[in-house]
Formats: structure tokens, sequence, C-alpha cells
């Protein structure tokens, strides 16, 4: 018997009779097309309701032509805002799919613009899978228009409803707690104070750091660099964030790092991230799952180039 075909047909009649019991997910998945055979094996592991998708680097068609008739016999719509090379996002949802709503309102471009936004309403929350800019270097056009960019976000979970999540890569360790070693990222983008004051102005627009609320003092990474061993030595930083609004960090029961996604033959160099609300099937499992077997120490002559994206 095909025990994950049984748990999405249950998992479904539940869903039928009510939306509000959500496993929500978000993911950098650094190349959708190169992912897939990571990617829909985990949807039927995890059996996640909403899934936030960044760097899908696919065009709205040719995602739908990839994954259009997998996703849809698993269950799920897609809202899909994508560009052929680079950026992209994506919300799966098995909770509903109305709303949609591709890049932000008042956002700049680089200097066109570019595919880091969509949102769409899921279950009575609305969902943002974003993909804020890299920087590239501090106090670069880049890094300005990364700043620029959160503020356009900001402004539009302001004027959004009450409950609401933005699920993604912020590009942004909010701490030092949220990198392997602070000294590894001086004079680079993800860790200076014009970036986080720009994260902690749009969590105070309402939003709740959920993982790191639920587990405050934890050595916690979402991402780690392919080279040197960094996942092998745990080497990373926690730049993949589910911000959500009161009524919804109300009724998390769950949240962790899906650190086995991560493992293995062609990962994404980020892990998803998952967040139970109202029930968790596992458990209040976490905060990393498997936790790693090996922990790097801090003082270590490391420097972490970072994408240029």
């Amino acid at each position: 018997m095909d025990t994950s075909a049984v748990r999405h047909t249950l998992r479904l009649a539940v869903m039928a009779a009510s939306v509000s019991a959500v496993r929500l997910a978000t993911w950098n998945v650094n190349s959708v097309k190169q992912r897939v055979p990571r990617l829909l094996p985990w949807l039927d592991e995890r059996q996640p309701d909403v899934v936030c998708l960044q760097e899908i680097k696919l065009a709205d068609d040719a995602f739908t032509e990839l994954l259009g008739a997998d996703l849809e016999s698993r269950g799920y719509q897609a809202a899909v805002y994508g560009e052929p090379r680079w950026n992209g996002v994506a919300i799966l949802s098995r909770a509903g799919l109305d709303d949609v709503v591709q890049g932000l309102e008042g956002a700049p471009g680089f200097p066109e613009p570019e595919a880091r936004a969509v949102a769409a309403t899921c279950g009575g929350v609305r969902v943002h899978s974003v993909y804020v800019p890299n920087g590239r270097e501090p106090d670069s056009d880049h890094y300005r228009y990364k700043l620029a960019w959160l503020g356009a976000l900001e402004q539009v979970v302001r004027g959004g409803p009450d409950a609401a999540v933005v699920c993604g890569d912020m590009n942004i360790a909010p701490t030092d707690s949220d990198v392997f070693d602070p000294a590894a990222y001086v004079g680079q983008t993800h860790v200076t104070g014009p970036e986080r004051a720009a994260l902690a102005s749009l969590e105070s627009a309402g939003l709740h750091d959920v993982v790191r609320d639920h587990w405050p003092d934890r050595r916690i990474f979402t991402y780690w660099d392919y080279r040197a061993g960094m996942f092998h030595q745990d080497l990373g930083m926690r730049i993949d964030l589910v911000l959500a609004t009161d009524s919804v960090a109300g009724r998390v029961q769950a949240a962790w790092v899906d650190r086995q996604a991560r493992k293995g033959t062609g990962p994404s160099d980020h892990a998803p991230v998952i967040v139970d609300l109202d029930e968790a099937p596992e458990g209040d499992i976490g905060p990393v799952v498997p936790p790693p077997s090996a922990t790097g120490g801090r003082n270590r002559s490391v420097k972490l180039p970072q994408s240029r994206r």
C-alpha cells in the first residue's frame, strides 16, 4: 500500500471539512528545474498545505509546463511570478488560492521590475512569498535597491489584512546569533545595520519571527554555502524566515527547519522552513530536523561568499 498516498487522501478529506489546520512551508529551491527530483518527493513526504518557493528561475509558462500536472495531481494550485533565468517566486496551495497579486505596489526595479514577490489568500491568510534582493555590496546601488524594496514590502504589509504571513529568503540574518560567526561577515551584506533596521521596521508592522520566537536560544540556520564543507560543519546563516501577524503567530504549534532536505544528492543550498498552524502532525519537533552531527565553532578564519543576485 502507498502510505504517502493514503496520508495525502486523508489530509485532503480533513481539509474539505476545514482549512484551519495548515502546514505552511517556505523554500528557496535555487532553480526549480534542477530541484524537481527533490521537490516532488518532499511534497509527498512532508505534505505541506501551502508552500512558498523562491528562486524558481523559470518563466510562468515554463513553470506550468514543468510542474503543472504533477502539482495538480497532488491537489495544489499555483500562483507564479517568474523570470527565465533569475529570481522568480511561487505559492503552491491546497488551502485555496485567491486574489493573486504579482509584484509589490510601489517597489523599485533594477532598473526594471524583478520577479521577487507574489501574494495570495490561502485558507483565510494573506500569504506573501518573497525573494529579497541580495544587496551585493554595502552602499552599492543594489544595496540601496534592497533597502527600498524592503520599504515597499513593509507598506504592502501595513495596508493588508490582519491575518498575514511573509515567507521567504530575506537575505538578512536578523541578529549575530543567526550566523555561524559574525566575524566571517564583516564587510559583507546580510548583516549590516541598515539591512537589519529595514527588517526590524518590517516586523514592526505587526509581524513575528515565528521560528526564533519558538526557539529563542537555539542555533538555527537555513542556508549553507555549497563550498568547503560548510553544510557538514553547520557553518551557515538563518536568512529564510516566516514572519506572521498576531492572529497567525498565535496558531503556531511547531516551527522548524527541515535540514533533511538539504542533505544528499542535488540539494538546494537552502533548507525548507516548516510551520504548523493549529495542529502539529509530528508534534513540536525542532528546531532543526535532523540536528547536525558536527557543529563548527566561532573564531574560524572563514569567509562565506554571497550570491550576487
